[in-house]
């Protein structure tokens, strides 16, 4: 993996992590559109989503057996 593919792919996890919590700037968004893989994205969009939905299951587990 070159640095600029994992600088990429590391620009991506921090901007899906930012537009999970739904707080983002235009700037800071303009400026990653033009450094970000859309492959990237998709694919950290869609494990984000993947592990939250794991984490709710874990935690409904949880809270449902104690």
């Amino acid at each position: 993996m070159s640095p600029s593919t994992s600088s990429s792919l590391w620009h991506s996890v921090k901007a899906v992590a930012w537009s999970f919590l739904g707080i983002r700037r235009r700037s800071e968004f303009e400026a990653d559109m033009g450094r970000i893989s859309p492959f990237h994205l998709i694919l950290v969009g869609l494990a984000g989503g993947l592990l939250f939905v794991l984490g709710l299951i874990a935690l409904v587990n949880w809270v449902v057996l104690k």
